[in-house]
């Protein structure tokens, strides 16, 4: 009696898993980030060369970015919200998926009202980490999964902050390669301030 050995047949060629390279039915990972909406929030008092730098760099990453300029009700303003809003848009006018508005409130609340899919936050040093990490779980909590990105600030702007830019001006010290010829003009141009 002949005994029946079991053999597997080879796979078909067309049972083979493929993948194909039409990114329309197989979008990437970058694809995914780029039919994203972003809010990068702040006060933007004034707005400096280290804001730009990463509103230019989360541009190149979404579909749409908004700049959102927070009116804070418990600091006193540097410059007028109006005038902020201003100032920002003149700083980015030249990149076209940029939108700016302001806000009030919680951050992730206005993120929800504008439908924005993650909040960028820019990290010039690790002392900025620890408050961003906790600010960002809060907001992930409240808005029930809103992710935060970090982005790391140029090395050469790390220094830049906006509280040092407003002492620099109050005291006369020299600001203009720390923000937008723009706003430049305006701390001494249009505020009762002196070089």
């Amino acid at each position: 009696m002949a005994i029946k050995t079991c053999r597997s047949e080879p796979k078909a060629k067309n049972d083979m898993k493929t993948f194909p390279p039409d990114r329309l039915t197989h979008p990437t990972y970058s694809d995914i980030i780029l039919s994203m909406k972003a809010i990068y929030p702040g006060s933007f008092d004034p707005i400096t060369n280290g804001h730009v730098d990463v509103i230019k760099r989360i541009a190149k990453l979404f579909d749409e970015v908004v700049v959102a300029v927070l009116k804070n009700q418990e600091k006193e303003e540097f410059i007028p919200l109006e005038e902020r809003i201003k100032l920002v848009k003149e700083s980015v006018t030249e990149i076209k998926n940029i939108s700016v508005e302001s806000f009030s409130g919680l951050t992730v609340k206005y993120a929800k009202s504008i439908g924005a899919n993650v909040i960028v936050r820019g990290l010039r040093a690790p002392s900025d980490f620890e408050y961003e990490l906790e600010m960002s779980q809060i907001n992930y909590f409240l808005s029930n999964g809103l992710e935060t990105l970090f982005i790391m600030t140029n090395p050469k702007y790390s220094f830049i902050r906006s509280s040092r830019v407003k002492e620099l001006v109050t005291l006369g010290g020299e600001i203009k390669e720390l923000v937008p010829d723009t706003v430049y003009k305006y701390l001494y141009q249009k505020t009762p301030l002196r070089k």
